[in-house]
């Protein structure tokens, strides 16, 4: 297996990836790592087992025109981009511009066939154990048609059977109420779309505050919409951990009901973490490519890695491409 790493791409730059990289090879024997980035600042990198430094000159800043990003050929992304085509690596992974990532994909790894416009997917947990859905679309399109919702259904629908062994998942439309007539033009035409789409199990609406019941296995929207559902998710998390350790904090009797609860807030706050993710998947594109947090800790990267090994394990593009 091979995998390219744009090593500069995200907030720290190589003091998050070189961190990730290095757990990552001591855990995988059998994967290859093409760690794009200044030559001087991965030193660290360059003796490791199975890892190949490949210099780039520039960093794409997060704001970058996304069209103009595909004619810096020496930046790290797109020197990440060319390493993947030219070794026919299975996937890359980025902390650095969505929108640059995005248009270096469609453009030069290109789209499956019959695939319209790419999504962002990534997994949530929900309050069931062991029950996770997947949603997009997350961001890559901000402004979807009902086509395009219609095929992310289509593709979450395989990707979660695949990820998950579900033969059947149960596909929902993110909306504002569960009724048929509810929702803005968008979500009304495209809920008569998937309402007789066969290839997909449509359950109807669900309101953003249901997700995490376990009742969904893939939440369909456009990708406005879906990430601002996304990081109201991560920032709730983060909310109800701060305020779960204040309230234990508060005195000595708070602080002897933690001792007895400690072992499942533990367990609560890991699952919730979205750290442990490990960014989105573009979906829809011929390579696994993983978007990763532009803020990303060692810990957060090192998840997207896992997850696209995890990905190039099962063969997912292939999968993919077949049943679409």
């Amino acid at each position: 297996m091979k995998l390219v790493i744009d090593m500069m791409g995200g907030d720290h730059g190589t003091k998050t990836t070189i961190e990730a990289v290095k757990q990552f090879v001591a855990l995988h024997k059998d994967c290859e790592i093409f760690a794009v980035g200044n030559e001087e600042e991965l030193n660290e990198v360059k003796d490791l087992p199975l890892v190949h430094v490949v210099p780039s000159k520039t960093v794409l800043p997060m704001d970058c025109d996304p069209m103009s990003a595909l004619h810096d050929l020496d930046s790290s992304l797109m020197v990440g981009v060319k390493t993947l085509l030219d070794n026919e690596c299975e996937g890359l992974i980025s902390a650095g511009s969505t929108g640059a990532l995005l248009t270096a994909s469609i453009f030069k790894i290109k789209r499956l066939p019959g695939v319209k416009r790419p999504c962002l997917i990534t997994s949530f947990p929900t309050v069931v154990d062991n029950k996770r859905f997947v949603a997009c679309d997350l961001g890559a399109n901000s402004n979807g048609t009902k086509e395009d919702l219609n095929q992310f259904a289509v593709m979450g629908s395989i990707y979660y059977s695949i990820l998950y062994n579900e033969e059947s998942p149960k596909v929902y439309l993110l909306n504002n109420g569960t009724e048929e007539e509810k929702g803005n033009d968008l979500t009304k035409e495209t809920y008569q779309l998937l309402k007789v789409n066969p290839n997909i199990n449509f359950k109807g609406n669900i309101e953003g505050r249901y997700a995490m019941k376990g009742e969904a296995d893939v939440i369909v929207c456009d990708g406005f919409t879906g990430n601002i559902f996304l990081k109201t998710l991560e920032g709730t998390a983060k909310a109800m951990g701060s305020m779960m350790k204040d309230a234990f904090k508060m005195n000595l009797f708070t602080k002897i009901g933690y001792l007895f609860a400690k072992k499942g807030i533990k367990g609560m706050i890991k699952k919730m973490d979205y750290k442990n993710v490990g960014g989105a998947l573009l979906l829809g594109v011929n390579a696994i490519v993983i978007k990763s947090h532009g803020s990303s800790e060692a810990k957060s990267f090192l998840s997207s890695m896992e997850s696209a090994y995890n990905l190039a394990k099962q063969n997912m593009i292939e999968k993919i491409k077949s049943r679409l």
